[in-house]
């Protein structure tokens, strides 16, 4: 895998952030760090792109929107404890 070299630009805060989990010792450096965000962020771009096919799959509902407000209620409250 090829690498391309990039250029950006921070705030102080972002950098101390930045230089912050790599003093933790969970990166090496600050590129690992930052790769690993884009990562992650692939991955939460993929797995919404993945429900949103799921969904138009599944045919249109039979629920009304209140039903659906309600249970969305019920489900915020229940994790929400």
């Amino acid at each position: 895998m090829s690498t391309v070299r990039k250029t950006i630009t921070l705030t102080d805060a972002q950098d101390d952030w930045i230089k912050a989990q790599v003093a933790s010792g969970d990166y090496t450096n600050d590129s690992e760090y930052l790769r690993d965000l884009i990562r992650r962020e692939q991955e939460k771009v993929s797995a919404l792109k993945a429900a949103i096919d799921e969904g138009l799959a599944s045919g249109v509902g039979t629920r009304s929107l209140d039903e659906i407000w309600a249970e969305a209620e019920a489900r915020s409250r229940a994790a929400n404890g």
